[in-house]
């Protein structure tokens, strides 16, 4: 794994925005999802890093970035982007789950990318990420049970799946299934990640929006998806967006370019090679 420069810049709002920097050629901004840091792409960066520099944004609420503050809301996310790639240069743009969106939000009418990679992105089409939940998980934030929270969270993003599973059961695979650090970072990350899913919701409708993207773009997934509904928001996604194509991974979770990014690496560098970097 490289060592990973840091920096900070100021985004428009006067928030400090941390970025993790390795590598060497054209740049790119990495940008990850609700629950995770900077530090969570470190391997997928290492990876990419052969052919590229590799900015991974530390999105507000982690690390040395600054809170989300009192205006939070998607264009803040977005002018922390343009922040960084003001300050890089760079062109090229991944995301992954939540900041998926963020990326394909920054890329919404306008020029700066000439190509954007995402990764299952957090885009709720009809519904198909669910912020029913939401009312729930800030009262129990607000009674410092964090992990009530992340147990409403786990249950109500997933309703077909780990929602049918009863509350005191999930309760108990979860503390199993996750590791002890894995799971104080995620319950750190709760209060954050419940006002990114607002947006998520609050942004449900807008599919017409991505029509605006004029970079090429890649729209990947994996097997979990299966043929559900949020299958189906990414394929209008991808019918929406001018320039886009798909790839599915079959052996890949959710969470691959966290555990098992070399594929998606892999993926990324060629899509990347074949439209400007």
């Amino acid at each position: 794994m490289p060592d990973l420069d840091t920096a900070v810049v100021t985004s428009a709002d006067g928030t400090p925005v941390e970025y993790l920097s390795t590598g060497h050629g054209p740049p790119v901004i990495a940008v990850p999802g609700a629950l995770s840091l900077a530090s969570d792409l470190a391997a997928f960066a290492a990876l990419v890093a052969g052919k590229h520099t590799v900015h991974v944004m530390q999105r507000r609420g982690r690390g040395g970035s600054g809170p989300q503050g009192d205006r939070y809301g998607i264009d803040r996310e977005c002018e922390d982007i343009e922040a960084v790639r003001a300050r890089t240069g760079a062109r090229l743009i991944f995301g992954h789950s939540f900041g998926g969106l963020v990326a394909l939000r920054a890329a919404c009418g306008g020029t700066a990318f000439d190509a954007v990679a995402v990764y299952e992105p957090g885009i709720s089409v009809d519904g198909s990420i669910p912020a029913d939940w939401i009312g729930r998980a800030n009262r129990e934030v607000a009674a410092g049970a964090d992990f009530d929270a992340f147990v409403t969270f786990v249950r109500g993003v997933n309703p077909d799946r780990t929602g049918r599973v009863p509350r005191w059961l999930l309760r108990l695979i979860l503390r199993r299934a996750i590791p002890r650090a894995s799971l104080r970072q995620n319950l750190a990350l709760m209060p954050p990640a419940i006002r990114e899913h607002a947006e998520v919701g609050r942004l449900d409708g807008r599919l017409a929006d991505y029509r605006e993207v004029t970079a090429a773009t890649l729209i990947m997934n994996g097997k979990g998806l299966g043929a559900g509904r949020q299958a189906v928001a990414l394929a209008r996604l991808a019918e929406t967006i001018p320039r886009a194509e798909t790839m599915t991974f079959a052996h890949l979770d959710h969470f691959g370019p966290m555990t098992k990014p070399g594929e998606i690496a892999a993926a990324v560098l060629r899509f990347f090679d074949a439209h400007g970097g």
